[in-house]
This record gives C-alpha cells, structure tokens and sequence, in this order.
C-alpha cells in the first residue's frame, strides 16, 4: 500500500469517526432536552390546564388543547433565549394556541355528541363549585384578549408580567382589567 491510498484511507476514516462522535453527541443532547422539556412539563403543567381550561368546557377538548400546547412548547423550545422568564413564556405559548384553536373552532360549525350525563360535573350542594361554574361561564363570554388577560390575573401574576406576557403596557394591563371586573360585574346583574 502506498502513501496516497494510506492517507485517503485515513482521511475516510476520520470522517468516518467525526460522523460518529458528531452523531453520539447530539443523540446525548437530544436526551438532555428530552429530560429538560418534560421537567418543564412537570413544573408547569398547572398553569398549561388552567389556560386550556379557560378556553374549553369539555374535558377531551382540554386535553387536545393540552396536547397542541406541548407540541408548540416542544417545537419551540430550541428557539426560546431565556429573554423572559420560563413561566412567562409558557403562558405566552399556551394562549396562542389556545387562542389560535379557539377561533378554528368558531369558524367551522360543529354540533356536540352528549350522553345526557358528565361524569366530570361537581354536585349541587357545593356552593363553592357553582359560583366557579358561573364565573368560569361569565369569563367565557368575554373576548379573547380580555380572557387571557383576567386568566392571568387570577393566577396572581403581577401587573408588569401580563403586560410582558400580551405584549401590552402595565398601564394598559391596569385599564383593561379594570374594565374587564366591571363587564363581570355587569354580567351579574343581567
């Protein structure tokens, strides 16, 4: 064997083992998403239902939801730069989805299949329960925006993050949620 078939055996053979360690490291690093993304999913899964759940009375539709939310959390996750904090961003991904399904669902007519029973439903004796239910049912005839917004609120997040999070000023957070309380109380008096 001469020098030039030894050099370009070589040379493969480097390629050959690059390839290799290029491929084992980003399978280990795939792995290390894996892990990150479903701790991710761990910590925040309350928040994701609870938007999903704002956006949806039917127990199947909030787990689609949920389900769209993880799929756009995990398509985006290599994009996001930590710019904002973590929770915000979840917030941020799960109302568009949310939002975006729900107007797709709008659009397009659909009539509900029901068995006459929901076996997910509290009872009556919980006054508790009823006053969620019918709070639950008063945010739901609020628009999109004001929804998000008022979810945001209950969940104790300040001012300033809802205005990072909808992409709005905390003066306009102040207004809107202002608002927003005097179109619920309204509701209450119809």
């Amino acid at each position: 064997m001469n020098f030039q078939h030894f050099f370009c055996f070589y040379v493969v053979f480097c390629i050959l083992l690059a390839t290799y360690y290029q491929s084992l490291f980003i399978m280990t690093k795939m792995k290390d998403s894996e892990r990150e993304f479903e701790q991710l999913v761990r910590e925040h899964r309350g928040t994701i239902y609870t938007v999903c759940y704002m956006f949806s009375n039917d127990q199947d539709e909030v787990a689609d939801l949920f389900q769209e939310v993880l799929i756009n959390l995990w398509n985006s996750l290599p994009s996001f730069k930590g710019r904002s904090d973590v929770r915000s961003w979840i917030y941020r991904v799960s109302l568009n989805v949310c939002i975006s399904l729900d107007r797709k669902k709008r659009r397009r007519k659909t009539v509900p299949l029901t068995m006459g029973v929901n076996p997910f439903e509290e009872t009556e004796s919980n006054q508790n329960s009823r006053q969620m239910d019918m709070l639950r049912r008063r945010i739901a005839k609020l628009g999109q925006f004001d929804r998000a917004i008022i979810l945001l609120w209950l969940e104790n997040i300040s001012y300033e993050e809802i205005a990072a999070i909808m992409g709005i000023t905390v003066k306009n957070v102040s207004v809107r949620l202002y608002r927003i309380k005097e179109e619920l109380k309204n509701m209450s008096n119809e």
